[in-house]
């Protein structure tokens, strides 16, 4: 797979449970005297600017907070975007070099509202040293869902970015009985694995919420040259299910939206995981034909499915040539 996008042991398998894109927040800090807490959650990467100072000092993209002159420590409480199972964390500390934390921990809790001083918070990360102006990569042990955080920070200093990577966890409970649900969505545990290139744009973007913002924030192959006929991205559902209805979105793209596209599905086990070696090899079968795509528009599917009485587990969205697609919606009933 040829592309500019970099993935760590984590972004490649897991969601971004924090991301503000998917409505994580953070609600509270001890202290962030030198830069916001919000800025923790940004999704672009972060960046150094020299000569830029704020009247309270050195602007730094991340949460600061002021030097300590206790023996206390500094904390940042995060509402998640969606619940979910955490994995693993990245504690960037991009651009903090003497002043980054000496050690982290993290703390985790259940709750349907914010948490307050009478929250009783479980330790799913134990105090760990981290590295100044490195992505910290931690493990998470633990097989429980939360909707919070608390990032502490030994004994303070500054943290660029937090990813909280780890599996959505949906409300099935939310849904009525026989609704279609789009199970393609990362809200609802929908999870791209592999494409064939994402050079311009990363999969990611292709089942995030609301429609994209701009070319940017969609799924963008770079222009093909020779070699296979399609661009294709393999995504694995958030459950089983039966498709009932999709959608293509091409908004934003004008002058590289795909000329047409197809849709395959495939039920695997769940032990079965799906890789370059093996894609073309599944048993996929059709769910749309091959139907030319627009410029800029919401293209939506209902007659044109097939196997519509087959659950599957994966959709693999194949667009010819090449070019750009801003959502994929693929609405199914459950089991």
């Amino acid at each position: 797979m040829a592309n500019k996008i970099e993935y760590n042991r984590f972004s490649s398998r897991f969601t971004d449970l924090a991301s503000s894109r998917l409505g994580g927040q953070a609600l509270s800090c001890s202290d962030d005297f030198f830069a916001e807490m919000e800025n923790l959650l940004s999704p672009k990467p972060a960046v150094f600017i020299e000569d830029k100072y704020t009247h309270r000092g050195k602007w730094m993209d991340g949460w600061e907070s002021r030097r300590r002159r206790d023996s206390g420590y500094d904390w940042c409480v995060i509402k998640l975007g969606m619940p979910g199972v955490i994995r693993g964390l990245d504690v960037d500390t991009s651009f903090f070099l003497g002043n980054a934390p000496k050690s982290v921990s993290v703390e985790a809790c259940r709750l349907q509202q914010d948490p307050d001083e009478n929250t009783q918070w479980m330790e799913i990360l134990p105090r760990t040293e981290v590295e100044p102006g490195s992505h910290n990569l931690l493990d998470v042990s633990d097989d429980a869902t939360w909707t919070h955080i608390r990032l502490n920070i030994f004994p303070d200093g500054g943290v660029a970015r937090l990813k909280v990577y780890g599996e959505v966890t949906p409300d099935w409970d939310w849904y009525l009985p026989g609704e279609p649900i789009d199970l393609a969505a990362i809200v609802n545990g929908g999870r791209p694995l592999l494409c064939s290139d994402m050079f311009f744009s990363p999969m990611e973007n292709l089942l995030m919420p609301g429609r994209g913002k701009d070319m940017g924030d969609g799924w963008e192959t770079k222009r093909r040259r020779g070699g296979r006929d399609c661009d294709w991205l393999v995504l694995k559902l958030g459950d089983l299910g039966r498709i009932a209805k999709v959608e293509v979105d091409t908004a934003h793209f004008k002058g590289n939206y795909p000329a047409s596209f197809s849709l395959e599905a495939v039920r695997l086990e769940a032990d079965v995981e799906v890789s370059e070696t093996n894609v073309d090899q599944l048993n996929w079968m059709p769910v749309i034909d091959r139907i030319p795509l627009s410029a800029d528009r919401q293209h939506r599917f209902m007659n044109e499915i097939q196997n519509s009485a087959e659950v599957v587990s994966h959709v693999r969205l194949k667009i010819f040539p090449d070019g750009g697609v801003s959502r994929l919606r693929v609405w199914c009933l459950r089991g």
